[in-house]
């Protein structure tokens, strides 16, 4: 049986797209009151209209950009004068960029802003958060790892060693917080249609494409789904670990594809 999240507050970071804005939504609609954040205002203002329309309840949604240190203090404090207090993180901002073999042609401001985000960026806002998680008596972590992180390709070598990283920052949060009213859950993706590889290529859409050609993907609905179940489980039930791939993807690169779908 789900438990409702009516009365806790959650944060999702990356909220304006992708498992980010689905993620909210599905929280929206559990109960949870919601406090959003992303770099790209404009749509996280349309994710909070949808937020509003499905709860009643307005959302708290800001700027945050989890590489830096400034906006992520101005976001938490916000939230903390809003709420009060905060029950779920889900660390889901992240992306990927390039995928160039390491020695040679690959982009090394790509590594640092990978290495930023999707490491420094869930570091940054675990550790303000954590207090209030366990002040809150019902705190809950969620990182969006990735089937990356169990399994490294060609073409991904720093994008993968990020999502080693979190499953081990993961599983390091879980032994360090064991005793404390605080679970810790890692959902790792295979292949989600997003914008996602859009982003890793560089906005060049018919490379995106083909990633996803002749196979059916994850939708971010289909993660979000996954979230808002192990957010929701009685509070001694803690969700260490859940992989999910599409039925036509069994490893990194091997992927079932069929013609004209």
């Amino acid at each position: 049986m789900g438990i409702s999240g009516r009365g806790k507050i959650a944060i999702v970071t990356g909220a304006s797209s992708g498992i980010g804005e689905a993620t909210a939504i599905a929280l929206a609609e559990a109960g949870f009151q919601l406090a959003v954040g992303a770099r790209r205002v404009e749509k996280l203002s349309a994710v909070a209209t949808e937020i509003e329309r499905i709860s009643g309840s307005k959302p708290l949604a800001l700027a945050l950009d989890v590489t830096d240190t400034q906006s992520v203090d101005a976001f938490i404090a916000a939230v903390l004068e809003r709420f009060g207090k905060v029950h779920v993180l889900v660390n889901n901002a992240g992306k990927a960029l390039g995928r160039d073999p390491i020695d040679e042609v690959a982009n090394e401001a790509d590594w640092q802003e990978m290495l930023d985000t999707n490491v420094m960026g869930l570091l940054r806002m675990t550790r303000r958060l954590v207090p209030h998680l366990i002040a809150s008596g019902e705190g809950h972590i969620v990182n969006i790892g990735s089937t990356a992180g169990h399994e490294a390709y060609a073409g991904g070598g720093v994008y993968c060693g990020t999502k080693f990283a979190v499953r081990a920052i993961t599983g390091a949060l879980r032994q360090e917080l064991l005793g404390k009213p605080v679970r810790v859950t890692s959902i790792d993706p295979g292949m989600v249609e997003t914008e996602f590889s859009i982003v890793r290529f560089h906005g060049d859409k018919a490379r995106a494409d083909a990633v996803y050609a002749g196979m059916r993907p994850l939708t971010a609905a289909d993660i979000a789904d996954c979230i808002a179940f192990a957010v929701t489980r009685p509070v001694h039930v803690n969700i260490d670990d859940m992989i999910i791939t599409s039925i036509d993807q069994a490893g990194a690169t091997r992927v079932a594809r069929r013609d004209g779908q």
